[in-house]
């Protein structure tokens, strides 16, 4: 079985991350969207809402599972026999962020990163975005899929 990780906070789901998910189920068996959990990290929406969304963004779709996770992904994929970790690349900023790290996961566990460069219509959009298009009462609607809601 290809199963693959596709890592993230997910705060919240955006378009750009469903654009990413819908073009990889084509490649999987499974696709694991793993919502990572940082101690550190302030989030807007809790870990129950965002698996929430995401549950309900993709509500049918039965190559895909959702679960949460602690630790390194390296380690969460060789715990979930996932042998291929998804990101998606809107420019190069994202890939010279992403290549040490998929270069360390293939170090560590063996795990393939597949990446995927966004759709032109979604490679503006970031969860950093939205959530600074939400705080600020902006139309933030187009940006993430229909589960998501302020």
């Amino acid at each position: 079985m290809k199963r693959a990780v596709f890592p993230g906070t997910f705060d919240p789901i955006t378009l750009g991350h469903v654009d990413i998910i819908k073009r990889a189920l084509p490649l999987f068996d499974e696709i694991i969207i793993a919502i990572g959990i940082n101690a550190d990290k302030k989030t807007m929406f809790s870990l129950n809402e965002r698996m929430a969304f995401i549950q309900q963004t993709f509500k049918g779709e039965k190559k895909i599972k959702v679960q949460s996770y602690n630790g390194l992904t390296a380690h969460y994929c060789i715990s979930e026999n996932a042998q291929f970790i998804v990101r998606g690349l809107r420019n190069t900023t994202d890939l010279n962020y992403e290549q040490p790290i998929a270069q360390t996961n293939y170090k560590m566990a063996k795990v393939e990163t597949l990446f995927l460069i966004a759709s032109p219509e979604v490679s503006n959009i970031s969860s950093t975005i939205v959530r600074d298009v939400m705080r600020n009462n902006g139309p933030y609607l187009d940006l993430v899929p229909k589960a998501v809601k302020k």
